[in-house]
C-alpha cells in the first residue's frame, strides 16, 4: 500500500496548490525552505503527508507534521515557516471545513452525549493541534486513494470527508471544532464577525459595528476577539487588507497604488509604509519576486 507521502506526491506535482477531483479539497506542495514570513491561514483542516511546517502566533510556536495536523476553525493571520527540500518536498492536504456537515455531525453527537468536555469553556482559541491517529490515518489514505480516480473520488469521496471530520471530532481537544457549529458560542460569534470582515475588509469597519452584529459588549467582543484570533479586532483588519494586497500584487499584476486602494487603504503611502513593515519588503520588491 502507498504511504500518505507517495499518495500526495502522485497528486501534487506541481509546486503551490493543486485541486483535486473534490472541491474544497487540495494538495499543497511546496520544495524549498520557506523562511519566516507573513500569512493567513483560512478555515480548514490541514493533514501533513511530508516535511513540516511551524507556525508562530502571538507568544505561541507549535508545529504541524505527519503526526500532527491544523486545524483551523477560523481565518487567522500568522507568521508560518516551512521546512522541505527538493529531496522531500512538504505536502499537504487542506480541507475546506464544510459548516453544514459539521452541524449534521454534531446534532447526531449531542444525541450521544458525546460534547467536548472543554465546551463550556469560553476561552475557546480558533485553532487546535489534532494527533493523528490510526483511524484519521487509515481514513486519509482512503481519501487520498480515492482522489486519484475522478469517479471514485465523486462516488466516495464525501463520505470519507464525513468520516475524517467525525474522527476530529472526537478528539479529546476538539472543543473549538464543535463550537463552530453552536451559535451560542463565543468562538461562533467571533467567527460570524470574521466573515463580515473578510466580505467588507475594504471599507471602515469599527469595533463598535462588530460588536453589535453578533449581540456582545464592546469589551466582551474585544477580549473574545483576541482569545479566537490572538489578534485585536484592528489589527485583524489590518492583517487581512495587507495579505489580500499581497495576493493582488502577486497573483492577479496589480500595481501598489491599485492594490493599496483595493484593500481600503485611502494612502498609498501609508499603505507602502504598512506594507514593508508587516512583510519586511516594499510592494514593489514584493511585485518583483
Amino acid at each position: 500500500m502507498k504511504s500518505i507521502a507517495q499518495l500526495m506526491s502522485a497528486l501534487a506535482p506541481n509546486e503551490g496548490i493543486n485541486p483535486t477531483a473534490l472541491q474544497g479539497v487540495h494538495i499543497f506542495r511546496s520544495s524549498q525552505y520557506g523562511a519566516r514570513g507573513p500569512m493567513c491561514y483560512y478555515q480548514g483542516v490541514l493533514i501533513v503527508g511530508q516535511g513540516k511546517k511551524r507556525v508562530y502566533l502571538d507568544n505561541e510556536v507549535f508545529d504541524y507534521d505527519p503526526q500532527n495536523s491544523l486545524v483551523m476553525t477560523v481565518p487567522v493571520p500568522v507568521e508560518c515557516e516551512t521546512f522541505a527540500s527538493v529531496e522531500e518536498p512538504v505536502l499537504v492536504l487542506v480541507i475546506d471545513i464544510d459548516l453544514k456537515l459539521l452541524d449534521e455531525l454534531t446534532r447526531v453527537m449531542d444525541a450521544h452525549d458525546q460534547q467536548p468536555t472543554e465546551l463550556g469553556e469560553s476561552h475557546l482559541p480558533g485553532y487546535f493541534i489534532a494527533q493523528n491517529n490510526q483511524q484519521m490515518e487509515s481514513c486519509v489514505i482512503r481519501l487520498l486513494q480515492a482522489l486519484l480516480s475522478p469517479l471514485e473520488a465523486q462516488a466516495l469521496g464525501g463520505s470519507f470527508l464525513h468520516e475524517l471530520l467525525y474522527r476530529l471530532l472526537m478528539l479529546p481537544n476538539a472543543a473549538p471544532l464543535y463550537a463552530l457549529a453552536l451559535s451560542h458560542t463565543r468562538l461562533s460569534r467571533i467567527d460570524k464577525a470574521l466573515s463580515f470582515i473578510h466580505q467588507h475588509y475594504a471599507d471602515s469597519i469599527e469595533v463598535e459595528q462588530l460588536a453589535s452584529l453578533v449581540n456582545m459588549s464592546t469589551s466582551a467582543f474585544h477580549r473574545g476577539f483576541k482569545e479566537v484570533t490572538a489578534s485585536s479586532p484592528i489589527q485583524y483588519v489590518k492583517k487581512i487588507r495587507l495579505n489580500k494586497a499581497k495576493e493582488l500584487l502577486q497573483q492577479h499584476g496589480a500595481k501598489a497604488k491599485e492594490a493599496a486602494l483595493a484593500v481600503g487603504y485611502e494612502s498609498p503611502a501609508q499603505f507602502s509604509r504598512e506594507f514593508k513593515r508587516y512583510f519586511k519588503q516594499s510592494p514593489g520588491e514584493c511585485i518583483r519576486r
